[in-house]
């Protein structure tokens, strides 16, 4: 995978835990936001580091994230505050690979 194409697919990762934590446009965004994560995730698997290798596995943060978003924004519409802490946490994860995954 080149640089260019794992930088955008790291930005539109970000970009998907945004709108899922934020929710500006409602539940709707919040999917939304979600399946830019899940694509985000999917297609930058191949530039994943290897197990075991050194370092801060910045996909695993961004897997982790993304999962945990995906099971915190549907339960927002039973359970507001369970459903957005877990969407805050799976977000907050999210941006945290995309950091430290970023090529620079």
């Amino acid at each position: 995978m080149r640089r260019t194409q794992l930088q955008a697919l790291l930005v539109i990762g970000a970009i998907g835990a945004a709108l899922a934590m934020v929710q500006l446009l409602g539940i709707a965004g919040g999917l939304a936001g979600v399946a830019l994560m899940a694509f985000s995730t999917v297609l930058s698997a191949p530039a994943a580091p290897e197990p075991g290798s050194r370092g801060l596995n910045w996909w695993a943060l961004l897997a982790g994230g993304t999962a945990l978003a995906l099971i915190g924004v549907p339960l927002e519409l039973l359970l507001e505050a369970p459903g957005g802490l877990l969407t805050a946490v799976g977000g907050g994860m999210a941006i945290v690979g995309v950091v430290f995954g970023y090529p620079g």
